[in-house]
């Protein structure tokens, strides 16, 4: 795994644990904030810790936001900061910026100027909630963006058969990539694959049709 070098605005409870867990996984993380007791909350749970306040683009110079793989700006209340440190990492010329977005009128914003990615974690959470409570048989779902996913299902009843007679390509536009069985996985399964209940199945879609999937599952 290539070390990335990470800088962390924001060190609330979001860039908190972002910051600390992407230096447990072995990157280099630099992590700052206004805040004094912040600060002093991850000083040696990351590589360096600073007070730093990054809506001021010539303190964010100072500490060569440029050069950092990633930027992920975690504040949270303070929107007009939050759009200023943003707007200030792709400035300096950052390469990859990261931005929490508080509602749906910030995340707008933010993409406006030119974030990235940008995440709503309690929307998106509430979201992914939702769709575990509704479709318990999905695993998991990993975002690749521009409208498509990649989700882990849990096959039922209603996904007993071949592949073949399945269809879930022509039935719901969704392609299976993998199948996993008993801790053994069939990468690109054949037409004549047999599914049983609990096999688990990694099928990446456009959200409309994992959703059509969720939704036959469901029922």
């Amino acid at each position: 795994m290539k070390t990335k070098q990470c800088l962390v605005i924001g060190l609330g409870r979001f860039g908190t644990a972002v910051a600390t867990t992407l230096y447990e996984m072995g990157h280099e993380v630099v992590a700052i904030d206004q805040i004094e007791e912040n600060v002093q909350r991850v000083m040696n749970l990351v590589t360096h810790a600073a007070i730093v306040d990054a809506s001021d683009e010539r303190a964010l110079r100072a500490i060569g936001a440029s050069d950092f793989d990633v930027v992920v700006v975690a504040i949270g209340t303070d929107v007009q900061a939050n759009i200023l440190a943003t707007m200030n990492a792709k400035s300096l010329g950052a390469p990859y910026v990261v931005s929490k977005a508080i509602d749906e009128m910030a995340r707008r914003v933010l993409e406006r100027i030119g974030a990235d990615l940008v995440i709503r974690p309690e929307h998106d959470m509430g979201v992914r909630l939702a769709r575990q409570i509704a479709t318990p048989n999905i695993v998991d779902t990993l975002d690749l963006g521009g409208d498509y996913a990649i989700v882990e299902i849990e096959a039922n009843e209603r996904l007993r058969g071949t592949l073949r007679d399945l269809n879930l390509t022509g039935r719901f536009g969704v392609q299976v990539i993998a199948v996993s069985r008993a801790g053994k996985v069939e990468v690109s399964p054949r037409a004549e694959d047999d599914l049983r209940p609990h096999d688990k199945l990694v099928v990446v879609g456009t959200s409309h049709s994992l959703d059509e999937l969720r939704r036959y599952l469901g029922d």
